[in-house]
């Protein structure tokens, strides 16, 4: 909201974007895969030998503080090459500016790094609370700091947040590794270490296919106009919202448990039916986070969905951030929402793959979806231009979610008797009611300001869900609100 007042949707927050993406996408290929795919398993594996735990954590950091340092100072010089793969199709002067960007922000790059690593040892430990704020502390720095300094320094001021936002994170865990027994140690052959390496060796080839499609979408997209990239990224942050809450969340919080219940399978007999049913800690606990996030995210999708151009103009129309701006991210939030549901299924099945010490699997999913992705933009960006490109990333999300699900199914023993069609069921036919409900308050509406129409139907459609959730008895809902009672009252 921020950016969008202070600066709108120009052809130079899309350069930002490219800086930001740039970022984000060096981190995921580097750390962040590696924190969900050998991290939190390999660390969870000495979480109970306290001694061990702390030289392997003090050894990883130290290795990792020491490659990510290399690793920006490398960056630093290829700048140039960067923006050119990326956006090709932006003005020399644009392109000039993506550059000192770039520079700028690399930094952040270690800091980002850093955190992703504590945040795995708080996650081996089961300690959720510290890491559940680094989110906010980034976006916080950002905004702090653009409220503050954008009158003098413009958009550079983006990227000091950015540099601010990442060091807080860091800073904000530490607290969480209270009783750390910390060792300069660099031990290159240490079996963790090298436990870790061959766990995260197939996601690497997973993340560099992934790194090429962003690199070609961002390309792509610096050729459907300079500001494409502006309302893609606005729409992208509204999809990240409910995904990052939902699918991430339950997704990090059940890792530690599946990784530790990975070997605990067994099969049991059903003596009605005959058949032989999957029966497991492991199997339990992917089921429940599973139907956490159907629960939540296809009346999120749903709602998002009908309510786009209002939830859009309430959030980003102030400013620099025009109306036309509004009609246009709302158009590629739309179809982003249709691989919403996929992407979010998607995490918890490639995490159960993670903690089963299978990283081959799920990247190499990842390369076909990459594959389809390519398919789709090259055959639609002509035609559809920025629209073409959000359906390509739609039906990559719904094509590797579909391949993870029935990989499950033939390689994890699937989920059993759990219930999760049932339930999908169920709630498929809560939200599209509660969304007959928002569109007809929605049309009701049509001449009220954008925060009456959204203040208004969100709860109401939210009252409406819930009840038929009671009314089509959701067990999970159920227990979802006596865990949180449960907790209110602790």
């Amino acid at each position: 909201m921020v950016i969008a007042y202070l600066f709108g949707a120009t052809g130079l927050v899309s350069v930002f974007r490219v800086a930001a993406t740039i970022i984000q996408t060096l981190y995921d290929f580097l750390i962040g895969g590696m924190v969900s795919a050998a991290l939190v398993p390999v660390f969870s594996e000495f979480a109970e030998r306290r001694d061990e735990f702390w030289r392997v954590a003090s050894v990883v950091i130290n290795v990792l503080a020491i490659f990510l340092a290399l690793a920006v100072i490398i960056l630093e010089i290829f700048a140039p090459q960067l923006v050119w793969i990326l956006g090709g199709g932006y003005d020399a002067e644009l392109q000039t500016a993506a550059v000192e960007m770039i520079r700028l922000i690399l930094p952040a790059l270690f800091f980002l790094g850093m955190s992703g690593v504590v945040t795995s040892l708080l996650y081996a430990l089961n300690r959720f609370t510290y890491p559940a704020f680094t989110t906010a502390a980034y976006n916080a720095g950002i905004v702090l700091v653009a409220l503050v300094l954008a009158p003098t320094f413009g958009i550079t001021s983006l990227i000091v947040g950015i540099l601010i936002g990442s060091a807080s994170q860091v800073l904000l865990q530490l607290p969480g590794l209270r009783g750390m027994n910390y060792r300069f140690a660099i031990d290159f052959a240490h079996p963790a270490l090298k436990k870790i390496l061959l766990l995260y060796a197939p996601v690497v080839l997973g993340l560099a296919v992934s790194v090429f499609s962003v690199a070609v979408d961002r390309n792509l997209a610096s050729h459907t106009g300079a500001q494409s990239l502006a309302w893609m990224q606005n729409a992208t942050v509204l999809i990240q919202f409910p995904l990052g809450l939902i699918a991430t969340a339950i997704s990090f919080a059940i890792l530690p448990t599946l990784s530790q219940n990975s070997e605990g399978q067994f099969e049991v007999t059903d003596g009605n039916s005959g058949f032989r049913i999957l029966n497991s800690e492991f199997q339990t606990t992917l089921a429940f986070g599973i139907k956490l996030v159907i629960l939540l995210i296809l009346p999120a999708t749903v709602g998002l969905f009908i309510l786009a151009r209002p939830i859009v103009a309430l959030l980003f129309e102030h400013g620099a951030f025009t109306a036309h701006d509004t009609v246009q991210t709302a158009r590629a939030l739309q179809f982003y929402l249709v691989g919403l549901p996929f992407a979010a299924i998607d995490q918890p099945l490639v995490f159960a793959f993670y903690a089963r010490k299978n990283t081959l699997t799920p990247n190499l999913v990842a390369i076909a979806g990459v594959a389809i992705y390519l398919a789709f933009a090259f055959a639609l960006v002509d035609s559809q231009g920025m629209i073409g490109l959000v359906i390509a990333n739609s039906a990559m999300l719904t094509a590797h979610a579909l391949l993870m699900v029935w990989l499950t199914h033939t390689r994890l023993g699937g989920l059993g008797a759990q219930g999760v069609i049932a339930l999908t069921l169920k709630v498929a036919i809560a939200s599209l009611a509660m969304g007959a409900l928002a569109f007809a308050l929605l049309n009701a509406l049509a001449d009220a300001a954008d925060w009456i129409v959204v203040i208004t139907t969100t709860p109401i459609a939210g009252a409406v869900y819930i009840a038929l959730l009671r009314v089509l008895r959701v067990r999970e809902a159920e227990r979802v609100w006596e865990i949180a009672r449960a907790r209110l009252t602790r």
